[in-house]
């Protein structure tokens, strides 16, 4: 806890200092209505510029029991705003309100309860999501933004979700695209976009805190390692004012969380032998953040200029392709971000800075010395983009940005810097009241790939009245190959005791060599994506969706073995048997008939087309003025690839298998002093194979997950909850090599400072 002294006294500060910040500030300016998006009954408001300082009428709290499913609004779909039944794409969106009684603030748990999203836990530390397609170990096809800078890392080409804001009572809402992005949002946008929006300053005015507390269960059966139970802390606030044209916001805060527990016994791979799980030693997660936003609006109310930065910290587990890496302590992640807005004009830049360590907790080189990672990468994008309405029938969307790229990798030394950059181009046609044409495309240039990366998108919805609409479309987008999938350099050893091969060896160990390399011939890997979506809006209290999609994957990047040690080929440097005259290479004939294989080579590859499709069915409203509840069910095929030189059943051996069934359904309740919220999510068994080689594939079973939260209000500034994840205490594993999670349980005190 000596790290997070620091954090945890930030908020102490931002907690003492907001009386004195609170007599400081001049008069208060009315909290504009916000561009809101609703999931679970929100109320959605199209957004006001404030007036001006000189006559500022008393702020009208917005209430919080008006809800309307009509008018949602939300801006990924195009990067402007449009309501949800115009949007030409699939979203959903997860709005303040279920935010405010979520029973987890962790990432893996918000986004589980949305449509077709495949969400993997692997440690108290590391979530993966991928949208309509089976995720990951090291999760690479889902652009993550935050108030629209990337977070998404180039180096290996992943999100850490540890540096986006955990504090949920920031956030605004959460707008997820389920589906290829790339015409408007460019690279890496190749199964969609999780949008994490927070409040401005102006929506956030007073001071608050939160503090939870609390453990989980992780007895699994013969599981000597982590016998009992683990712990869980977390405390956070924020603090914001407003004077004149001036607003500022601060946050602060700290997650730790002990490790959970690891799987025991052998891997069901279904090989003889049988592989057991290696017993490494498992890690918690400490991730301390502070957090600043300023913003001016000058005297024309449409413009306004936004100042932000942070700095994150974070440890604990990152699964890959070459095993587990123990993340160190210390290891951290800062950024800087200016945005100038006039109306529909946006210019954008930010800085993000990554630097820390980490140790593979099973992978070694040839000498049994664990593999190193030491990263310090630093990301330079500038971003800008417009909005014009021409002869009342066009709304044309356009924009572009470049993007600078420093790296310096222990594993990947062969590049230090890449540049990228594009531009796109959108026209919405209203062709009549009840038929538009949504048309785009976006043109991106990498150092690293030798053409151009055009990514086109067609939509055409139908509105035969003006609460449905019938959406048929199709996108391309593509991702680019990762610093460290070009660059990789390093050797994987597998142990091979000699001894068991003939006691002439005694205890000696050899290290059978495995290269682990990049291809820097590798091409962009792309989506052909084809849907027809049906939305509507149920009396202004719900929003019904459905929707039929057809995804072809082509040159999809894969890690995969490209040879093995044969029989007549030993490794360098085998040995001979002491004392015995047998050369080594006949030894090494002998393991090699008793069936004992050792892969040569990995490599990253791209393999041919994937085809997948899948349906998605979710109803969200307002069952009263209390309250809210959804369901939705999702089935997606198990993917079919085509690769070249392989047979059916050796590709389907180098892919991951999502769940073919996803099941969430749940209600809250927001009363006058009691609230809650409950909600089941199920997912069927999937399919692993993109963790190391064959022996440690396998398939996770069926999981149920019962989630609430029962929380009081005390005189309009205090809350105590009971939060509760996995009640039924399931023993639930979300990757073949991940954790294990039993049931949660928090307390939480949240604390509002009158304004």
């Amino acid at each position: 806890m000596i790290r997070f002294r620091p954090a945890i006294g930030a908020v102490l500060m931002i907690w003492a200092g907001a009386a004195s910040a609170q007599a400081a500030r001049g008069p208060v300016l009315p909290v504009p209505a916000p561009a809101q998006a609703a999931s679970q009954g929100q109320t959605q408001t199209q957004p006001q510029a404030p007036p001006p300082p000189q006559t500022p009428p008393p702020p009208k709290p917005a209430d919080p029991q008006d809800l309307s499913y009509k008018e949602i609004v939300v801006v990924s779909a195009s990067k402007v705003e449009q309501q949800l039944i115009d949007a030409p794409a699939t979203m959903t969106v997860i709005g303040a309100r279920a935010l405010a009684v979520a029973p987890s603030s962790n990432y893996a748990d918000l986004l589980r309860n949305a449509p077709g999203v495949n969400i993997t836990q692997i440690s108290a530390r590391d979530v993966n999501v991928t949208s309509r397609g089976a995720t990951s170990s090291l999760a690479t096809s889902q652009l993550t933004v935050v108030d629209g800078r990337s977070v998404y890392q180039d180096f290996f080409g992943f999100t850490m979700w540890d540096f986006v804001p955990s504090n949920l009572d920031e956030i605004k809402r959460i707008e997820i695209i389920r589906g290829p992005a790339s015409a408007i949002w460019g690279a890496n946008a190749l199964n969609g976009v999780v949008n994490v929006i927070t409040k401005s300053p102006r929506e956030l005015v007073g001071t608050s805190v939160t503090l939870g507390v609390g453990g989980f269960d992780r007895d699994v059966v013969d599981d000597d390692a982590h016998p009992g139970s683990g712990s869980l802390f977390y405390v956070r606030g924020t603090h914001a004012a407003v004077k004149d044209r001036w607003a500022y916001k601060l946050s602060a805060g700290t997650y730790v969380s002990d490790a959970f527990a690891r799987p025991v016994g052998n891997v069901p791979n279904g090989l003889t032998p049988p592989t057991p799980y290696p017993p490494y030693e498992n890690k918690g997660t400490e991730q301390p953040k502070f957090d600043g936003r300023v913003d001016y609006d000058f005297a024309n109310p449409d413009r306004k200029l936004q100042f932000s930065g942070g700095i994150g910290g974070t440890d604990g587990i990152m699964h890959t392709g070459i095993g587990p890496f123990d993340i160190q302590g210390g290891s951290k992640m800062g950024y800087g971000k200016v945005t100038f807005l006039n109306r529909a004009f946006k210019l954008q830049a930010f800085l993000n800075v990554l630097d820390g360590e980490a140790i593979n907790l099973v992978s070694i080189d040839q000498t049994g010395t664990p593999i190193g990672l030491t990263f310090d990468t630093k990301t330079f994008d500038v971003e800008l983009g417009d909005t014009k309405v021409v002869a009342a029938k066009h709304v044309f969307t356009y924009g572009g940005n470049l993007r600078f790229n420093g790296f310096n990798l222990t594993i990947a030394p062969g590049e230090d810097s890449r540049t990228e950059g594009g531009g796109y181009v959108q026209d919405e046609f209203l062709v009549h009241d009840k038929a538009r044409i949504v048309a785009g495309a976006r043109v991106d240039k990498f150092t690293s790939i030798d053409n151009a990366v055009f990514s086109p998108r067609l939509a055409v919805v139908f509105k035969p009245v003006s609460d449905q609409s019938v959406r048929v479309s199709y996108n391309r987008a593509f991702r680019a190959p990762s610093m460290v999938q070009n660059n990789l350099d390093t050797v994987v050893a597998s142990t091979l005791p000699l001894g068991l091969i003939n006691p002439g060896y005694g205890n000696a160990v050899y290290y059978v060599p495995t290269g682990a390399v990049g291809n820097p011939d590798l091409t962009e890997e792309h989506i052909d994506a084809f849907e027809i979506a049906y939305t509507a809006t149920v009396l202004a209290r719900a929003t019904m969706s459905a929707a039929w999609y057809y995804n072809k994957f082509s040159d999809q990047i894969l890690f995969a073995q490209v040879s093995e040690w044969g029989r007549t080929t030993p490794p360098p440097g085998f040995p001979p048997i002491p004392g015995v005259p047998i050369p080594p290479a006949l030894i090494w004939a002998g393991i090699y008939d008793r069936g004992i294989r050792f892969p040569q080579e990995f490599t990253y590859v791209n393999l041919g087309k994937v085809t997948g499709q899948g349906i998605e069915l979710g109803l969200d409203g307002t069952i009263t003025s209390k309250i809210t509840g959804f369901v939705n069910y999702s089935y997606q095929t198990d993917p079919v690839p085509t690769f070249p030189g392989l047979t059916d059943e050796q590709a389907l051996k180098e892919i991951n298998l999502p769940a073919n069934h996803l099941f969430n359904l749940g209600a809250t309740y927001i009363g006058d002093r009691a609230y809650g919220t409950f909600s089941v999510t199920h997912s069927s068994e999937a399919t692993w194979r993109d963790v190391l080689d064959a022996r440690y594939h396998g398939s996770t079973k069926p999981y149920t997950s019962v989630n609430l939260t029962a929380g009081v209000k005390f005189g309009g500034r205090y809350s105590v909850a009971l939060k509760i994840v996995n009640l039924g205490n399931q023993q639930i594993q979300q990757h073949i090599f991940g954790d294990i999670f039993k049931r949660q349980i928090m307390g939480e005190f949240k604390l509002q400072l009158p304004k």
